[in-house]
């Protein structure tokens, strides 16, 4: 009979790697959870229509890559794609947004579900970090966004990446750029799938990677040509601060991401190491979210990071995380009388907070040193019937090498000091 292997297009987390990726978790939630974001969770699925009214029914998000079941009871529920509209759909059901504390800042981690082609980087399951600050209408809050993003990469040691910047205007002036652009791709080559996205979300058409497309939209009308006052002057704000903060960003005006709630600043970190699937996080306002949800008017911000991403990041980089021991001292007994005594010695230290293992099985000294040696201990606490006689346990430095008789009443003492 052949074992199970984890469904196509998914991963299993395990030691030794499994440690990156909660460092990685750490290090973006850690400017988020100093500058006011509380922590979220919401349900790993939702109602179908949720997806389909927020993150919108031209994307492929919701056209061919959601997983959607339907129970018992007839109802129709889908794998959350995305973190955005499941926070908004819970700020809003929590009524957080009449406590009078605006914007309400939220953060979350969790999987996400996308029915996937599978290749390096891109999963059908896949893990994020997200912040939303729901609320506000306010450039400042776009620019902390983006710095918050920037300071947790750069906190983990990535340099190679780069921040793309983009407005999509707002409901005055998108409009007349969203016919001006439809006048011209109707006159383009293109198959019938694209003509059809053309009449539902033209914008999508610019995200297109097939280079035959395009080539032929070099001379497409430029959404910055088209932009009102307003946007403009808010895009410039939002440039000024970021640039006022020394955080480098490039104009990118292709940029439009794949989901269609985004209103004025749209924004993506790429990572150059990665080939096709350079994308690492993003993000943008959505200011219009909360209505097609069924909520007031609720101008938002936010952004999403992939954990795996920014882990092939790291690793393409070359950089090494300055990952902490799992533990610390490891007790290694020879005979039943020692396995009780240093299980003791094992419970008091995990209760002083130091990280303690114990060679577990009864197995002989050599076995278990390699156990000790592979945890990645500093100290080893060996104990045999004739140590236990004289009252002592030996307490080896597992880097000197250094080996000395401590008594056993005071070996958890002895440690404590020794670690610091």
């Amino acid at each position: 009979m052949s074992t199970f292997q984890a469904p196509k297009g998914t991963y299993d987390l395990t030691p030794p790697r499994s440690a990156k990726f909660l460092a990685v978790r750490e290090a973006i939630s850690a400017p988020l959870r100093d500058s006011g974001y509380g922590y979220i969770e919401t349900p790993g699925f939702e109602n179908v229509e949720l997806f389909a009214r927020g993150v919108g029914e031209s994307t492929d998000i919701v056209t061919k890559e959601m997983y959607t079941l339907t129970t018992k009871g007839g109802d129709q529920l889908a794998l959350r794609p995305e973190g955005t509209a499941s926070v908004l759909r819970a700020a809003l059901e929590a009524n957080l947004h009449k406590l009078g504390n605006l914007p309400v800042k939220l953060w979350y981690s969790g999987s996400y579900y996308r029915y996937e082609r599978p290749q390096a980087g891109r999963y059908r399951h896949f893990s994020q970090v997200g912040a939303e600050a729901i609320g506000t209408e306010d450039p400042a809050l776009d620019a902390e966004l983006i710095i918050l993003a920037d300071q947790a990469y750069r906190s983990l040691g990535l340099r190679q990446f780069r921040i793309l910047l983009n407005s999509l205007g707002d409901k005055e002036c998108r409009p007349v750029y969203r016919e001006a652009l439809q006048t011209f791709l109707r006159d383009l080559d293109l198959d019938e799938e694209t003509r059809r996205r053309i009449e539902i979300n033209p914008l999508r058409v610019l995200d297109d990677k097939r280079a035959d497309v395009q080539k032929q939209l070099t001379d497409a009308p430029k959404l910055r040509d088209y932009l009102c006052d307003a946007c403009k002057a808010y895009h410039e704000e939002v440039r000024a601060l970021l640039t006022a903060a020394g955080v480098a960003f490039e104009d990118d005006e292709k940029l439009v991401r794949g989901l269609d709630y985004y209103t004025r600043t749209t924004f993506e970190f790429v990572h150059d190491g990665l080939g096709s699937q350079s994308a690492v996080g993003g993000g943008g306002r959505y200011d219009g979210l909360s209505e097609m949800i069924g909520g007031p008017e609720l101008p938002s911000v936010g952004w999403a990071l992939g954990v795996d991403r920014t882990v092939l990041a790291l690793e393409a980089e070359g950089v090494e995380l300055d990952l902490p021991a799992t533990t610390s001292v490891y007790a290694v007994p020879l005979g039943d009388e020692a396995r009780r005594a240093l299980f003791a010695v094992v419970t008091e230290l995990r209760r002083a907070g130091i990280a303690a293992d114990f060679a577990f099985g009864g197995r002989g000294l050599k076995g278990a040193m390699k156990s000790a040696n592979r945890s990645g201990a500093r100290y080893t606490l060996v104990a045999g019937e004739r140590d236990l006689a004289e009252g002592v346990v030996q307490l080896k430095d597992m880097e000197s090498g250094e080996q000395t008789a401590v008594p056993l009443a005071e070996a958890a003492a002895e440690l404590a000091k020794r670690l610091g």
